[in-house]
């Protein structure tokens, strides 16, 4: 399921939407909290992960879940319209839990407006380029940045950062066949490298207390 409020800028999927499909539903001009990529196990499992390759606070472009947890609870956290304080900070620590909160059963996403859009790969590893594009991520010797925004911005970009445009969009899936985690692969971004059958990151005691709770 997917709908899109192109006047409202959001959208609403399911967990197990492919991310690609999100992007051919999206109206010109619009763009999602993710770069043009494929990645294992669609919106749910991106939400998991806490995003991919974005240079900005990922969480806050959620704006509403419906998620079961390990336990076969249904909650429903955040929402276009937020009156449950408990229930909306139950989205944050849930994006980026890998599973330990559960599975994602429906999502609710802020569109982002940009007039201009570049995709771009070069040589090189991954660093923080001091003019920041929204994504940015290494796969093996290249460095891949996609950017959307004002057009002057998006040209001020690409010429500082070089390199060749990318055609089209990528699809990692059959990098991951046992399930894409922390560790050393063929991906990293800022946060993390990503590998094949990889981990998750140490999970703080207040946070194995609220799994625990749900």
């Amino acid at each position: 399921m997917l709908r899109v409020s192109a006047a409202d800028q959001y959208l609403v999927a399911t967990g197990d939407t492919p991310l690609m499909e999100i992007w051919a539903a999206l109206p010109q001009g619009l763009f999602p909290p993710f770069p043009p990529v494929e990645l294992p196990g669609g919106l749910g499992g991106l939400l998991q992960r806490g995003g991919f390759g974005q240079t900005f606070f990922f969480a806050a472009e959620v704006l509403g879940l419906c998620f079961r947890t390990p336990k076969g609870r249904v909650v429903r956290a955040g929402g276009l319209t937020v009156k449950n304080v408990q229930g909306y900070d139950l989205v944050r620590p849930f994006v980026g839990s890998f599973g330990a909160l559960g599975e994602v059963l429906e999502a609710t996403l802020r569109l982002r407006p940009g007039r201009a859009r570049v995709f771009l790969r070069r040589p090189g590893e991954l660093y923080d380029h001091p003019y920041r594009p929204r994504f940015l991520w290494q796969e093996k010797a290249h460095t891949y940045a996609f950017h959307f925004g004002h057009p002057l911005e998006v040209r001020r970009f690409q010429e500082a950062f070089g390199g060749q445009e990318v055609a089209g969009s990528l699809d990692y899936r059959e990098w991951f066949p046992r399930g894409m985690g922390v560790g050393p692969g063929p991906l990293a971004d800022l946060r993390f490298g990503w590998a094949d059958g990889g981990g998750c990151p140490e999970m703080p005691e207040v946070f194995k207390r609220l799994a625990e709770a749900l």
